[in-house]
This record gives structure tokens, sequence and C-alpha cells, in this order.
């Protein structure tokens, strides 16, 4: 079976479902501020996702002096999750942690 890796800098945590590594990185890692609007999101998938579905690829490129393959390797984590995971277990689990 696939595991999944946390992802986030410094992170070696890894799990056998997506579900539990986008709750460990909600829950267990610090938020991020978005470097386009200054909102204060999740790190890891909920990050990738605001930067995304809010924001132009260009201001993405532009805030985080990214490049095609940074924009590229993002757009597929998003899609990798939301082709497996159950979005509103997570939001749910997520919830009831805080």
């Amino acid at each position: 079976m696939s595991r999944w890796a946390c992802g986030l800098e410094g992170c070696d945590a890894a799990f056998d479902a997506v579900e539990d590594a986008v709750v460990h990185q909600t829950t267990a890692h610090d938020r991020h501020e978005c470097q386009v609007c200054g909102a204060v999101v999740p790190d890891g998938y909920f990050a990738i996702r605001h930067a995304f579905d809010e924001h132009t690829r260009a201001e993405f490129v532009r805030a985080y002096d990214a490049d095609s393959d940074d924009v590229r390797e993002r757009e597929r984590i998003k899609a990798d999750i939301e082709d497996i995971a159950d979005l509103d277990r997570i939001v749910e689990r997520v919830d009831g942690a805080v």
C-alpha cells in the first residue's frame, strides 16, 4: 500500500490514508500566511488549495518566486488528494480536533 508523506519541511510523518496525512498537516503544523492576500490557512494541502482556488497561477508564481515546475507539482498534489480523499470527512475530523 502506498504511504502518504506529510510533505511539510522537516516532517517525516507518513500515513496509510491520505485523510490522515491532511488532518496531520492541519492539526500538527503551524498555519501558513498566504503571500498573495495575507489569509492564514492550514499548511500543506489546504494552503495549496487556497492558492490555486483563490488566486491565479501568475499571482502564485510572483508571490512565491515559483516556476512552472512548482505550479505543476502543486497542481498534481491537489488533484491526487482530491481524487482520493473524502474531504467532508477531513473537515469533520479537523473540526472535532479543535
